[in-house]
């Protein structure tokens, strides 16, 4: 027998000797045991539906998130695709933009650039600010410290663009600090 069991069965047993003696004060505390138990069933009741509201509510928030970033990866992939198309556009010279064939080329590169930063910017795919801005380590990476002018801490150069989606960073920016001359 346990020590619950045998507290309940000693509080019952007072209970028959009271109720012997008194009537009117035995069924005084029935009604107050009673009362006692449907509190405590309620309270178990209320804290069970605020349970289940939370996890509900977690539940959505949950779900809003892997929908918001479940493309994640593949944007990171087109951000390959997104850094070929600035580097050919940036590696092409006035010859062969005065060229008649070359040029309509590049004006479907150019067109292709367009429309996949269109694409971008309609999903929350946004870059991130770089030059003349403050380090930020949790946006950027800097992979050297440049001799300059610029106050110390400050972007002088970006090596590759960093981009964000909607508020989680999707690829940091590579980035050159400014360091006082030596």
């Amino acid at each position: 027998m346990t020590e619950d069991e045998k507290l309940h069965e000693e509080a019952e047993e007072l209970r028959r000797e009271t109720a012997d003696g008194a009537p009117e004060l035995a069924e005084h505390d029935r009604i107050a045991e009673l009362e006692a138990q449907l509190e405590e069933a309620s309270s178990k009741a209320l804290y069970a539906a605020a349970e289940t509201q939370n996890v509900r509510r977690r539940l959505e928030q949950e779900k809003e998130q892997a929908s918001a970033y479940a493309a994640a990866q593949f944007a990171r992939d087109m951000l390959a695709i997104k850094d070929h198309l600035e580097r050919a556009l940036v590696a092409v010279n006035e010859e062969l933009r005065t060229d008649k064939l070359a040029s309509q080329f590049l004006a479907g590169i150019e067109a292709t650039a367009r429309e996949l930063e269109s694409v971008f910017a309609k999903n929350g795919i946004t870059r991130i600010k770089s030059i003349g801005e403050p380090l930020d380590p949790h946006r950027h990476q800097a992979m050297m410290e440049i001799p300059s002018d610029a106050e110390p801490g400050t972007i002088v150069e970006e090596m590759q663009a960093g981009y964000m989606l909607k508020d989680r960073l999707l690829r940091p920016a590579l980035v050159g600090v400014a360091k006082k001359p030596d």
